[in-house]
């Protein structure tokens, strides 16, 4: 069977099958490819399709855009729709998202992705679960949802739970920015390649000159990163965020000789106590989990109830992305207000519609 490529086209994402290798290229610059429903449903349409199609061999996803793969999801759609009382518009999105971002981990066909540039949140859920993951010296890959009141989704808990010892808490807490050669550390990247040499994979793949294998391509056109300054932080960064509590962290952040522990534990006092509680607890719990499914499963339902219950979501949202002002009133506002009970009832929420229609 092959695939139709006028009935898996799209605004946003561009749709291209040649030599055996199906591209799916994010097209969306002025929104650096924030991902919106149609779009999350034309990715996973193409995938989908695909998967038993005999004239695709391997996946490649990249972006037309220099500036980066994709800065997260559409959460000014998000907060609209929130604003708007359609809540269950949200869940509607969430539900596509999650759904890709599982096929994806789970596809049967190599997925090769450029996560060239900015690559955060909803794009890390592209990229970071995909078979072959390409950064370059200009990849910036976060997960910065602590920042706007929500917590780590799109299978991030999955992998900042896998990341060495500490990394997964400190990144997911404080939304810090990681360079190629962080990514590759902390699990989120594989390769690093510089920029001029992405033509040349891509063509490698196209042309499936030996080695015909996607991940031996790659290797033949990375370089080896510098050392990780992420991880070369190890030391203050797991022996602050192996804590029990977010204010257990920012004590021992106080008490590090490390001037950039101090600037830390100051960060984490400007962000959402809410989103802070519940995304530590996540992590955690994502650590003992057996396969990404459910660490998307639990994702969803702590996101259902940020959306449902929470005001610090869209307060986040607007000062970060609407307003600009970066002033958010969180609501509680500190993190002694944040109860045990709260931390519970966001684990204990049942959404209304299941994650997967089989539920």
């Amino acid at each position: 069977m092959s695939a139709d490529l006028s009935e898996l086209s799209s605004e946003h994402v561009r749709v291209h099958v040649r030599n055996g290798l199906g591209r799916l290229t994010l097209d969306r610059p002025r929104a650096l490819n924030a991902l919106d429903l149609d779009m999350v449903q034309a990715l996973d349409g193409a995938l989908q399709a695909w998967e038993n199609a005999h004239d695709v061999d391997i996946v490649l996803i990249d972006s037309a855009s220099e500036r980066g793969l994709c800065a997260g999801g559409d959460v000014r759609g998000l907060r609209e729709q929130i604003v708007g009382g359609h809540p269950e518009n949200a869940g509607l999105f969430f539900r596509a998202e999650y759904a890709l971002n599982l096929r994806i981990a789970e596809y049967p066909k190599p997925v090769v992705v450029f996560a060239d540039g900015i690559t955060m949140g909803g794009g890390i859920g592209v990229a970071g679960h995909a078979a072959v993951r390409v950064v370059t010296p200009r990849s910036q890959l976060a997960m910065p949802e602590t920042r706007i009141g929500l917590t780590p989704d799109v299978g991030g808990s999955w992998l900042l739970a896998r990341a060495p010892g500490r990394l997964g808490e400190y990144l997911a807490l404080t939304g810090a920015t990681m360079d190629a050669a962080d990514a590759i550390a902390a699990g989120f990247a594989d390769y690093l390649l510089p920029v001029a040499n992405l033509s040349a994979l891509h063509e490698a793949l196209e042309t499936r000159a030996d080695p015909a294998n996607p991940t031996e391509l790659a290797m033949l056109f990375d370089d080896t990163p510098d050392p990780s300054a992420l991880d070369a932080r190890r030391v203050w960064i797991d022996e602050a965020f192996s804590a029990e509590t977010v204010p257990d962290i920012i004590k021992r952040l106080l008490d590090s000789s490390e001037p950039e522990a101090s600037e830390t534990a100051h960060l984490l006092t400007t962000l959402s106590p809410t989103s802070l509680s519940v995304t530590l607890e996540a992590v955690r719990r994502a650590r003992e989990l057996p396969h990404l499914r459910f660490a998307l499963e639990q994702e969803y339902a702590l996101v259902s109830w940020f959306v449902a219950t929470q005001p610090d979501i869209s307060e986040g949202i607007r000062a970060q992305l609407v307003d600009k002002d970066r002033a958010p009133r969180w609501d509680p506002p500190t993190l002694a207000d944040v109860s045990a009970d709260t931390v519970a009832e966001a684990f204990a929420f049942v959404p209304d519609i299941a994650l997967w229609p089989s539920q």
